[in-house]
């Protein structure tokens, strides 16, 4: 049994790296050179927004510390460390009139295992339609409405590795219309014993191509205006493109832990398919296992660099409760607030 274990241990991390080596290179091949590489090279990218204000108060670097149901975005191994009954509810307050928002639901599956459900929504307010010939707008709105469905399942096969895996269902919508696909995310954690070490490897969004259709692209028009002909039924193909790919790597270390105090330090390494690569350096702080302060900063970001956060968190009768706020600067386009609120059962 052991041996079986180890085997699929070790299948599993030769996926990780040997899928994310290929993908990556497979979807960034004939972009453009200089600079901008890779950009405009994937849609759906909601699915990029940082889940949680704990991670994000860390700047991201959570890729090898989730374990609460947040885990589904940061690695889905960290859903195995939820022993009992959890929700969760993240809401962020993005730029320009988005919101996004998050809410998700755990329950442990015997003793090593646990399945959970979630829903990722990010919505915008309404959005004035304006053409060429009236570029100051024309009365209509429109608006953006993009959601994720997913189930996960996470467990350990050993004392010290957990995996993850969680199936999704992605849908993105504008005015009248849109797109849908299904994705896959894969993750492991690894805990090896040594001061505190914690190593955790994810890819995320390993799915099909998607391709916008709807009403808005169907029109009739004449072959030729100067025809005495009632106009013919078109409709406008969109292109086909692909959802953004990522494979995140991190480690942390537990530097002090007593009675009063306990801090963590934490280092992601995140690749992406659309984007330049990026590090994440973050710190949590924890006073008597109460009052949790926060900070990070990511490196090969252009608008998010500098993060903070606060937390209190409460465990006692069987209960579990945490609250959590992060702020996250942008260099251009003002603040990001999010609040997470998460519930167990021990």
């Amino acid at each position: 049994m052991k041996d079986k274990k180890r085997i699929l241990i070790i299948t599993l991390i030769a996926i990780l790296f040997s899928y994310n080596s290929y993908a990556l290179d497979d979807i960034t091949s004939g972009s453009s050179g200089g600079e901008f590489l890779k950009v405009g090279a994937a849609g759906a990218q909601f699915l990029k927004i940082g889940v949680g204000a704990r991670g994000t108060g860390m700047a991201g670097a959570f890729g090898s510390l989730a374990n609460d149901l947040t885990a589904i975005h940061w690695n889905p191994a960290g859903i195995a460390d939820i022993k009992g009954m959890s929700g969760n509810f993240n809401y962020t307050q993005w730029f320009a009139g988005f919101k996004h928002s998050f809410a998700a639901f755990a329950l442990p599956v015997g003793d090593n295992f646990t399945a959970a459900a979630h829903v990722i929504s990010f919505s915008s307010d309404k959005i004035e339609i304006t053409t060429l010939e009236r570029p100051q707008g024309t009365g209509l709105y429109y608006t953006v409405n993009d959601i994720a469905l997913g189930l996960s399942f996470g467990g350990y096969l050993t004392d010290q590795f957990s995996f993850g895996i969680t199936a999704k269902l992605i849908n993105s919508a504008f005015s009248s219309i849109s797109s849908s696909g299904f994705a896959f995310d894969v993750g492991t954690m690894y805990e090896t014993g040594i001061q505190g070490i914690k190593l955790g490897f994810s890819i995320h969004n390993l799915g099909t191509e998607q391709t916008y259709s709807g009403q808005a692209l169907a029109t009739a028009r004449k072959l030729y205006d100067a025809m005495n002909a009632a106009p013919l039924d078109v409709v406008y193909v969109a292109n086909s493109f692909s959802i953004p790919l990522i494979f995140r790597a991190g480690a942390s270390s537990t530097l002090i832990e007593d009675d009063m105090n306990k801090l963590i330090a934490a280092l992601d390494f995140v690749t992406l398919s659309d984007t330049p690569e990026q590090f994440a350096l973050g710190l949590e702080y924890t006073y008597k296992g109460f009052l949790s302060l926060r900070g990070g900063y990511r490196i090969g970001q252009d608008q998010f660099n500098l993060a903070g956060g606060i937390g209190l968190n409460y465990v006692g009768g069987g209960f579990i409760g945490q609250l959590d706020y992060s702020i996250n600067p942008t260099k251009d386009l003002g603040l990001v607030n999010r609040l997470s609120v998460n519930v167990g059962l021990k």
